[in-house]
C-alpha cells in the first residue's frame, strides 16, 4: 500500500462552501437573523487564543455571527457559570464552545455540563457526551469528528483495525 497524504486544508474549504449554503438556508428560515457562535475563553493561554480566533475567522466565512466573550484568568467557577447561565439564556445565540483548558481554579466539568444540551458545539457536556456515544443526535467532538471526515472522504476503511 503506497502512502496516501490526507489534504485536509482542501477538504475544509470545500466543506466551507458547503455549510455557507446551509447558513443562508438557515438565515432565510428564521426571517434573515445569522446563526451565532459564542466562544469563551478563560485567560490568556496563546493557543487558546489562537483557537477561538480561528472559530470565529471560520464563522465569519461561512455567513455566521460570532460573539467572543474574553474572561479574565482569576475568573471562578461561579463567575463562569454565570456567563454560560446568560449565553444559555440568549436567542441570538444558538452554540457556546467554551475553550479549553481552563485555569485551574475553575472546576471545568461543571462548566461543561452547564452549556445547554442544544447549544453544545463541541461535544463537551456529559448528557451530550453520552448521547453521542449512544449513537443519538448530538454533537460530536471536533477532533475526533475531523478525522472521521477525512477518513470517510478518503475512503479508509477503518473496520477491523488497531
Amino acid at each position: 500500500m503506497s502512502a496516501l497524504i490526507f489534504d485536509g486544508k482542501s477538504l475544509a474549504a470545500a466543506s466551507e462552501v458547503e455549510f455557507a449554503r446551509r447558513v443562508d438556508r438557515i438565515i432565510a428560515h428564521n426571517g434573515g437573523v445569522k446563526p451565532s457562535l459564542a466562544t469563551i475563553l478563560v485567560g490568556d493561554d496563546p493557543a487558546s487564543a489562537t483557537y477561538v480566533r480561528m472559530k470565529a475567522n471560520a464563522c465569519n466565512r461561512v455567513g455566521m455571527d460570532s460573539l467572543k466573550i474574553k474572561l479574565s484568568g482569576k475568573t471562578t467557577t461561579s463567575d463562569l457559570l454565570r456567563e454560560i447561565d446568560s449565553l444559555n439564556k440568549r436567542l441570538n445565540v444558538q452554540g457556546i464552545l467554551l475553550q479549553h483548558p481552563v485555569p485551574p481554579q475553575i472546576d471545568e466539568r461543571a462548566c461543561f455540563d452547564q452549556i445547554d444540551i442544544r447549544k453544545d458545539v463541541d461535544g463537551v457536556t456529559s448528557l451530550g457526551f453520552g448521547m453521542m456515544s449512544m449513537g443519538l443526535g448530538a454533537y460530536g467532538s471536533a477532533t475526533p469528528g475531523g478525522i472521521m471526515r477525512l477518513l470517510e472522504h478518503y475512503g479508509i476503511d477503518c473496520t477491523g483495525k488497531h
